[in-house]
């Protein structure tokens, strides 16, 4: 049954940890960006064909979305805090692969050391944010989130102002990246094993884990398939936005790369303000209606973008790109709250899957691409938003405080 539990007495929340778990999010998943940004050098350097490509991509996001339930199981289990180092140093020498490899089976081994870091990193990084919020789950979770969604908002502008002038070996630079990064979880690692041995120790307990009514398994179980099936679409959409909506803007609208690049850019620095925001507005009216609010608001404005001009197209990428990352980690928290006795579980389900479905978007789309053309699959794609709908159906929730 999905009710809440008890566990130690609270504090106050420790927004250091939240923030440093924000700033760490953005190094790895900047660490990941530099893959699909690194996508026309290998093209022109080494010769990759675009199945190749693809290839490589979904290596990445396999390995993450597969892997992150399986670590967010383990660690439910037993935690693990020195894990967050070490899946950043994972990266490290997914970093060092990608920049001096010479080979395309190299860089595919490269490209699984990058996903199995980010495998470890997310559940247990999303249990860390969790661990200090207290009652502010949702600020929480979105600090870590928005970190996540502005690492992955560079991808643009690595590849145009480091790796096109710099070359395969631009990715060089962000061993540095890696490095800071090792440093700072490691630091929270010892953070989050002091954490784990007062929760030992103390005895008080309160009731703070679920704002959801109690449920059985089944209702749990619909509950969550509900959520996965809205994060199925939103991964979707998003893939497609990020990773072929610059062909439609080449196509359509007959700009360059650097210039659609941009645009890609707005989408996604406006969809990392959005998940920032969904966050503590969730703890303010409901998780529920923040979810409902970013599916339904986006449905009309996708549906038009692929035929307005130009112009139009900045403040519709704009709004969806807002609107459709609200619930982002507002998501996330729901399905911790759904199952609250497996919070490294849930987080790697529901981040997971979002690789997951990015990976298999990415193949689907670029194959609808190859057989009807560009422009129709946008069109295609534009009703993407309305499978979400189904979170109608998701159970309301009701604000939550700290009970000692």
């Amino acid at each position: 049954m999905a009710k809440a539990i008890t566990s130690p007495a609270a504090g106050n929340p420790v927004y250091p940890v939240m923030f440093a778990m924000g700033a760490c999010h953005l190094l790895n998943d900047s660490l990941q960006a530099v893959v699909p940004a690194m996508f026309p050098i290998l093209e022109a350097d080494l010769g990759l064909t675009y199945t190749q490509l693809g290839l490589i991509a979904f290596a990445l996001n396999m390995v993450a979305s597969v892997l992150q339930p399986v670590v967010g199981y383990i660690s439910d289990r037993k935690p693990m805090p020195f894990a967050l180092p070490l899946g950043m140093a994972s990266s490290f020498l997914g970093i060092a692969g990608l920049a001096f490899a010479p080979e395309y089976w190299l860089i595919v081994v490269s490209v699984i050391f990058l996903g199995f870091g980010s495998a470890i990193f997310h559940p247990e990084g999303s249990r860390v944010a969790f661990m200090a919020a207290e009652s502010k789950r949702g600020l929480s979770q979105s600090i870590y989130q928005v970190g996540g969604n502005s690492g992955q908002a560079l991808a643009p502008l690595i590849s145009a102002f480091i790796l096109v002038p710099l070359g395969q070996r631009g990715a060089a630079l962000f061993l540095f990246v890696a490095a800071i990064g090792i440093f700072i979880l490691t630091r929270i690692s010892f953070w989050y094993r002091e954490r784990l041995a007062k929760e030992k120790l103390q005895k008080g307990k309160k009731t703070i884990l679920s704002s959801l009514p109690a449920m059985t398994k089944k209702q749990v179980g619909v509950a969550l398939t509900l959520l996965l099936v809205i994060i199925f679409a939103r991964s979707f959409y998003v893939t497609n936005m990020t990773s072929f909506y610059i062909f439609h803007l080449m196509e359509s609208y007959k700009l360059t790369i650097q210039q659609g690049q941009l645009y890609i850019f707005l989408f996604l620095a406006v969809g990392a303000a959005g998940t920032f925001f969904g966050g503590p507005l969730a703890d303010r009216v409901g998780r529920k209606n923040v979810i409902v609010l970013s599916l339904i608001v986006p449905i009309p404005l996708a549906a038009v973008l692929p035929y307005v001009p130009l112009f139009a197209v900045v403040l519709l990428l704009a709004l969806i790109g807002f609107f459709i990352m609200l619930s982002f980690s507002v998501t996330v928290v729901y399905a911790q709250e759904l199952v609250p006795s497996k919070i490294g579980t849930m987080s790697g389900l529901t981040v997971g899957l979002a690789f997951g479905m990015g990976a298999i978007g990415g193949v689907v789309i670029g194959m609808l691409m190859d057989a009807i053309g560009v422009y129709e699959t946008m069109i295609i794609v534009s009703f993407l938003p309305i499978i979400g709908l189904v979170g109608l159906w998701l159970p309301q929730d009701k604000k939550i405080s700290a009970a000692h």
